[in-house]
């Protein structure tokens, strides 16, 4: 009998932490448990502030589901936090949340765009200073 599916954190034997959507096969008595698009991430601190890295827990499989016996699990949780859910859901749908370096810098994409040149800022500045002077 399957239950129902949801978001949960899970420590392996392995030592591995990985962050998936579940659910759990009563397969006669012997549990199993159902991954979907199983993750690590790693939330790092840096200096402009904390940074989630994401990636995939297996590399080189293209496969959507694994499985995993209840004696290899350490424990798992629960996940109901929206922002977590949400950053697992847009790194699936291949959503670009930020892209970033190596060295942890975020690099500019064509979807973040700008708000103005350096020109157009110029220009508005010195309108706003002489009007604030003509006063």
């Amino acid at each position: 009998m399957m239950g129902e599916e949801f978001y949960c954190s899970l420590k392996l034997i392995s030592g591995e932490e990985i962050f998936s959507l579940i659910c759990v096969d009563e397969n006669d008595g012997d549990p199993i448990i159902i991954l979907q698009n199983p993750v690590i991430m790693k939330i790092q601190q840096s200096m402009s502030g904390m940074v989630i890295k994401i990636k995939p827990w297996m590399e080189v499989p293209d496969d959507d589901f694994y499985f995993v016996k209840l004696d290899k699990i350490i424990t798992m949780t629960e996940i109901s936090d929206e922002m977590t859910i949400g950053f697992y859901q847009k790194y699936l749908s291949n959503e670009d949340i930020t892209s970033i370096g190596d060295n942890g810098e975020v690099k500019i994409t064509n979807k973040m765009g700008y708000i103005s040149s350096v020109e157009d800022a110029r220009k508005k500045l010195e309108d706003l200073y002489k009007n604030i002077k003509e006063s």
